[in-house]
């Protein structure tokens, strides 16, 4: 227990880089801390553990023992592992010597052989569409590859509009990159947006390029659309209108006060504002019509996850309220006794949710084909999980010993009984993609299950990936 009325803490990421440092009253919650981390590193997630223990949001500070030691693990996490996109067939492996290795599907980014060079040093984040990557270097650079018509080769992907912008100043100063599903978006230091890939998937945004030259502070895409939060508050997007490229029936509610964008990727948005109330806008049927449950989102609400067609949010006192499709997790009612409280994480995949409660336990609910029926592994889920992570069609929990637990679909990897004696303890992070996982060790290493050809077989890059990988996308 911390025994003085301030806690001084380190957060420190598993390459033992010092995130953020400094002190703070023990009467907080620990989502100061997990403030600190996202101001280092705008718009990542990420797990804060102290030894093998989780420290949630929830988690008061005067918990924390930090009598030995005031150093809290950073875990980041991939942008999307939670929230219910599943991007492409292949991974990328950030090192903590910040070279990058590949491995899956060549023409989904797979094979990075023709930017290898530039990918041996001073990469620090990497992002993924469907069909390419994107890796942001310290220096601000962006290094592309992969499907070249939707953002894996900037200049042919870009208008000649664009293509001056890029290939010139614009490639400089990008402190972070999110996907949709074949284009991507980038935020530079200076606030303002570049985009590339393909245009009905947001690729171009030249019609709204004059609200993009400052401001902005993070981007969020679903399969054919953008949508971009400025300091102010108020929200851009661009890209297919069917898909919430156009919010102009919502627009006067979303001119000030967004703190969060999610989107599911069927084509719809969902909006938290400062008040805790929720704005959704974009296709009806995949989340963008919350009427049915308004009443419940006009306060409150602290997170929003998606899955493929549906929404889930979080409230401050832990309930969940859910809409979009019904049999694929938009309707929770069949567990609806176990969402009224305490729930402090929700995970999304193509068809179902899961939900980690603050105890450790997991509650699942939407299609049974898609994970939302964990009974068969119930037993592994009553109490220990911090961490869950989604395929397309499975989820993998992992527990405080570090130890995984994975079901659904057994070819989108739900079954890891060939890797099961790796998957026993060491584990502090999985990464999901379409069909395959990969779990990151505490000792830098890697282990990889799910569909061979989709990344669940590393064993062409298995010596590059023994030791020293910090993050996977």
């Amino acid at each position: 227990m911390a025994a003085s009325s301030e806690i001084h803490f380190e957060l420190v990421e598993l390459s033992g880089h010092v995130v953020a440092k400094g002190a703070r009253s023990a009467a907080l919650r620990a989502d100061c801390l997990y403030q600190s981390a996202h101001l280092a590193k705008p718009g990542r997630r990420c797990r804060l553990l102290q030894g093998t223990w989780e420290i949630t949001p929830f988690t008061p500070l005067a918990a924390l023992n930090l009598n030995l030691s005031n150093c809290i693990q950073v875990v980041w996490l991939s942008s999307f592992a939670a929230d219910g996109r599943h991007f492409g067939r292949a991974f990328a492996a950030i090192k903590a010597n910040g070279s990058v290795v590949t491995w899956g599907r060549a023409e989904y980014g797979g094979n990075s052989s023709a930017v290898a060079p530039l990918l041996t040093e001073g990469v620090v984040q990497v992002c993924k569409n469907d069909v390419a990557f994107a890796a942001i270097k310290a220096n601000g650079s962006v290094v592309t590859w992969g499907d070249a018509d939707s953002g894996g080769y900037l200049p042919d992907s870009l208008s000649p509009w664009d293509i001056v912008r890029v290939c010139g100043a614009m490639l400089t100063g990008v402190v972070q990159v999110c996907g949709s599903d074949r284009a991507f978006a980038a935020i530079k230091a200076n606030g303002s947006v570049v985009t590339w890939g393909d245009a009905y998937h947001g690729g171009n945004s030249f019609g709204v390029a004059r609200l993009l030259t400052e401001g902005v502070v993070q981007v969020c895409g679903n399969s054919g659309a953008f949508a971009a939060i400025k300091a102010n508050g108020s929200v851009v997007t661009w890209g297919d209108a069917d898909f919430g490229g156009d919010f102009s029936e919502d627009a006067a509610l979303l001119l000030e006060g967004v703190v969060q964008v999610c989107g599911t990727n069927a084509g719809a948005f969902a909006a938290i504002k400062a008040n805790g109330s929720v704005v959704t806008w974009g296709d009806a049927d995949s989340g963008g019509n919350a009427s049915a449950v308004a009443p419940l989102l006009t306060e409150g609400v602290v997170q929003v996850c998606r899955n493929e067609v549906a929404f889930a949010a979080i409230k401050a006192n832990g309930s969940v309220v859910t809409w979009g499709r019904a049999d694929y997790g938009g309707n929770s009612s069949e567990v609806a006794p176990l969402l009224t409280e305490g729930v402090v994480q929700v995970c999304g995949n193509a068809g179902a949710f899961a939900a980690i409660k603050a105890n450790g336990s997991v509650v699942t609910w939407g299609d049974a084909a898609h994970g939302g029926n964990s009974s068969a592994v119930a037993p592994l889920l009553t109490e220990g999980v911090v961490q869950v992570c989604g395929t397309n069609r499975a989820f993998a929990a992992v527990k405080a010993n570090g130890s995984v637990v994975t079901w659904g679909d057994a070819d989108d990897g739900g079954n890891s009984s060939g890797v099961a004696p790796l998957l026993v303890e060491g584990v502090v992070q999985v990464c999901g993609n379409y069909n395959a996982f990969a779990a990151i060790k505490a000792n830098g290493s890697v282990v990889t299950w799910g569909d061979a050809d989709s990344g669940g077989n590393s064993s062409e890059v298995a010596a590059l990936l023994t030791e020293g990988v910090v993050q996977v996308c």
